[in-house]
């Protein structure tokens, strides 16, 4: 019996000196991350985790459903779409042609009002919100120096020369490990985190800026304070009334905050598949909905146009394939999250869903994005 109290009592002494070690050296994330994964007996980030964060709605108006291409589900789809969507635990799939609704799919639990996670899909979304900024005239232009919102960065020696173009295109040279794995690097701390501007908003780099590619989630989350600063209001607030109203979107969605509320602009945005479909036939149409320029068209061009940098895959906030049998760009998120669109051939290609062992091709871009794109060709481009 003594022995164990004995093992009890030194059990719970660890126990706490864990917790005073975790706070002390600022890893307190790390228990809202076993709770929300290992205690819900996942293993990481998952598309419906959206629920256990704050956050605000993005708000839609009047909602526009889309119009039903005459062959709406009529096509069969063919035997390695069905297998690769099934084995990718895909939870949705979208196809768009010609801005008619051509085929639509969902799986398992899913449905057409299910709103999932978008993950890393959110970087492109606030390279557009920027875009609709400039075009406010609140923010000069994606050159604009980031010292000019953040002052700290001017004293700092890399630092000063950082521009917004610099983080949209991840060419930020900031500190910064894209590991998604180790619990105790960036990505997990501002994701289950309580406080982004604590993790984030101090010049900490080890390149120049504009000299090296590297994709890095804290480029998009500087870039969000930037934006929420210029705007002068919630960002979430500001996509209702510049994309979610303007689009018709046919669901309000809702974006996650750390617990200051602030937007998490590297992620975390959650809508209908749908709706996710809109913001590629936005960029497909240059900017344009119903006739009205919601983002400049020359604005839409620097996305979609690949950096030197990057080795020509990635733009402004969008990966770009253009050694596909018909080039395409697209965004992308964590598990796959995809919006793909096709320009040749006028489609807009939408898969959410679990896919935990993705892979990618020789250059780094989502290899399930090159399967889905060229098979999607093949079945409906006729």
């Amino acid at each position: 019996m003594k022995t164990l109290k004995k093992f009890f009592s030194s059990f719970f002494i660890f126990l706490a000196l864990l917790i005073v070690l975790a706070y002390a050296f600022h890893y307190e994330h790390l228990f809202n991350a076993i709770r929300l994964t290992y205690l819900k007996g996942e293993t990481s980030a998952t598309i419906d985790d959206g629920v256990d964060f704050p956050s605000r709605n993005i708000d839609n108006k009047t909602p526009q459903p889309w119009q039903k291409d005459s062959l709406y589900n009529k096509t069969i789809l063919p035997k390695n779409i069905v297998e690769n969507l099934k084995t990718t635990h895909s939870a949705s799939f979208l196809v768009i042609k010609k801005g008619k609704l051509l085929h639509e799919e969902y799986f398992g639990e899913y449905n057409a009002k299910s709103k999932t996670n978008s993950f890393s899909m959110a970087k492109a979304f606030t390279v557009m919100l920027m875009g609709a900024a400039i075009k406010d005239k609140l923010i000069q232009s994606e050159n604009e120096l980031y010292s000019d919102f953040f002052p700290q960065f001017e004293n700092d020696e890399l630092g000063k020369s950082l521009t917004l173009r610099d983080l949209a295109t991840m060419e930020a040279g900031y500190y910064w490990d894209e590991n998604y794995k180790n619990p105790f690097l960036q990505n997990p701390r501002i994701y289950y985190g309580k406080n982004m501007a604590e993790a984030l908003l101090y010049p900490k780099f080890e390149a120049k800026p504009g000299t090296r590619f590297e994709y890095q989630s804290g480029a998009t989350q500087l870039l969000g304070f930037a934006i929420r600063k210029a705007v002068k209001v919630p960002l979430s607030f500001y996509a209702s009334e510049k994309f979610w109203k303007p689009l018709g979107m046919e669901s309000s969605a809702y974006w996650n905050t750390d617990e200051p509320g602030m937007e998490k602009t590297f992620c975390c945005i959650n809508a209908i598949a749908r709706d996710y479909a809109k913001l590629g036939q936005l960029l497909l149409q240059q900017g344009n909905w119903n006739g009205k320029q919601i983002i400049d068209s020359s604005y839409v061009k620097k996305m979609i146009t690949p950096t030197q940098l990057s080795g020509g895959i990635y733009g402004m906030g969008i990966w770009v394939n253009q050694d596909a049998p018909y080039p395409y760009y697209h965004f992308w998120g964590f598990t796959s999250q995809l919006i793909i669109v096709i320009p040749e051939k006028n489609m807009v290609i939408v898969r959410t869903g679990k896919f935990n062992h993705e892979a990618k091709d020789e250059k780094g871009r989502s290899a399930q994005a090159a399967f889905l794109a060229e098979n999607s060709v093949k079945t409906f481009a006729n």
